[in-house]
């Protein structure tokens, strides 16, 4: 929510790329009653961030998720009906979970929000099960490649592949962040040229 306002605020100076970060890396069967426990933790963010629909605690019986890697999956395969429908699909995902409490881990549901967003769910599953194994690695290398670069929260927003800002952060503060550093690679460049130009 926070980074789709600082893109309204700075248009075209920023560009927003979404990567995968796994959560829970391992399959990790929970009962329902300690998974309900854990998400009165919620109500936190959903304090924090009232722009986001938090229902806390979870109150569908719907199983909880056993993994990360699913979500990922399926929101990897949506990027290649469109970066609108894979937009659509990530916030729908997020819907899914938060709001209406389901298992984002369950390859239907995960089909049905395909479908929700528009996405032929018939189109969606053949490209899943055709690509599932590659999917996987894509999703696996950025987390790993994440870990390797000192990220180790969610979220965490990362400046210009050099600057990683853990945990939210208000609009202010990131537009803060991202204002000064355009402005020092701004500085950067103009005295390379500088030096380029004394060579010269």
């Amino acid at each position: 929510m926070r980074v789709d306002e600082l893109k309204e605020r700075l248009g075209d100076k920023v560009q927003i790329e979404w990567k995968s970060f796994l959560l829970r890396t391992e399959p990790k069967t929970q009962s329902l009653e300690k998974f309900i426990d854990y998400t009165n933790s919620w109500q936190r963010p959903a304090a924090m961030e009232p722009a986001a629909a938090f229902t806390t605690p979870w109150e569908s019986g719907a199983e909880p998720p056993t993994s990360s890697l699913p979500a990922q999956v399926a929101w990897k395969a949506s990027s290649t009906f469109g970066p609108d429908k894979q937009d659509a699909f990530h916030q729908a995902l997020l819907t899914a979970y938060f709001t209406e409490n389901r298992n984002i881990s369950d390859w239907s549901v995960l089909s049905d929000i395909a479908e929700q967003v528009g996405i032929d769910r018939t189109e969606f599953e053949v490209f899943l099960d055709t690509n599932r194994q590659y999917l996987a690695s894509w999703v696996i290398d950025e987390h790993n490649s994440a870990i390797q670069n000192g990220v180790t929260a969610v979220p965490t927003v990362v400046i210009g592949d050099v600057l990683p800002v853990p945990g939210a952060q208000d609009v202010e503060q990131y537009e803060r962040l991202v204002e000064r550093f355009i402005q020092r690679r701004a500085e950067a460049r103009a005295a390379q040229e500088a030096e380029a130009s004394d060579e010269a």
